[in-house]
């Protein structure tokens, strides 16, 4: 667990961000005015818990650090999982969203259904936000903001890459990983992939460039989340994959780890 602290006055002028997921829950307060961190706390899983646990897990960082019990100028949730689907925009019915999750998803018949709208691209992301997580952030903060890591990302590399050639991106957490390609500006693909070994990993990454076309001796890899250069997954990707690179945020003064590993928050740092 990292924390960084600051002298706080009055909190109606910060924001904070909470990434959630089945494996870790992130909170970020940063001044708005500045964009400097004023407060940052993580707890990693080594394993896959559940929406009931994870809400202990909140309740305990929550009444650990005052910072937290306060009023602030915007809170924003970000669920990250893998329980997600994307439908183009002319054709979405919100009335059949769980239709366009049961087919590659597990989904329970009291689900409550969320969607994200990135507007400029014509992509709505369909998922299931974990409720009694919301209700207990409404219940503390009132009104807030919550998305899918995946919009995110979307939004983020969609606005930056517009005019790209082919390009792959993949976002790891503990156990799956996604994989986003983009060409000529569109999205090719946008998977989720659960994984035991680097050996998986690795397959489900080549196996979406073989069906892409896409040459893994040519085409810009770019690595977002919980890797890195000691990491097993970066070795074998390496073996395979000539041009890769970690995801670079422009949110420079939001420094939450050391330098190089800035891409391991960029979910969170794009929230901002």
């Amino acid at each position: 667990m990292l924390e960084q602290t600051n002298n706080i006055q009055d909190n109606l002028q910060y924001r904070l961000s909470v990434q959630v997921s089945l494996n870790g829950l992130s909170f970020l307060v940063t001044n708005p005015k500045s964009e400097d961190t004023v407060f940052f706390i993580e707890k990693t899983l080594d394993y896959s818990t559940t929406p009931e646990e994870l809400l202990m897990d909140i309740e305990s960082i929550m009444s650990q650090n005052n910072i937290l019990n306060s009023s602030f100028s915007e809170v924003t949730v970000v669920y990250s999982t893998p329980i997600y689907s994307l439908v183009p925009a002319p054709i979405f019915d919100e009335t059949k969203a769980s239709e366009y999750l049961k087919f590659n998803s597990k989904i329970l018949a009291n689900d409550y259904m969320a969607h994200d709208v990135i507007e400029k691209h014509d992509i709505v992301v369909v998922y299931v936000p974990f409720m009694n997580i919301n209700n207990y952030f409404f219940e503390k903060y009132g009104s807030f903001n919550y998305y899918h890591a995946t919009s995110i990302i979307l939004k983020a590399i969609l606005e930056k890459e517009k005019y790209s050639l082919p390009k792959m991106f993949l976002h790891f957490q503990k156990n799956n990983f996604d994989c986003i390609v983009l060409k000529d500006g569109q999205l090719q693909l946008c998977n989720s992939y659960n994984y035991r070994t680097p050996e998986d990993f690795i397959y489900y990454t080549l196996f979406c460039m073989e069906q892409l076309k896409l040459n893994p001796d040519t085409i810009p890899v770019t690595l977002l989340g919980e890797i890195d250069e000691e990491d097993e997954n970066y070795k074998i990707a390496y073996t395979y994959i000539r041009n890769i690179d970690f995801a670079k945020t422009e949110a420079s003064k939001i420094n939450l780890d050391s330098e190089i590993n800035t891409h391991r928050h960029f979910i969170l740092q794009k929230t901002l």
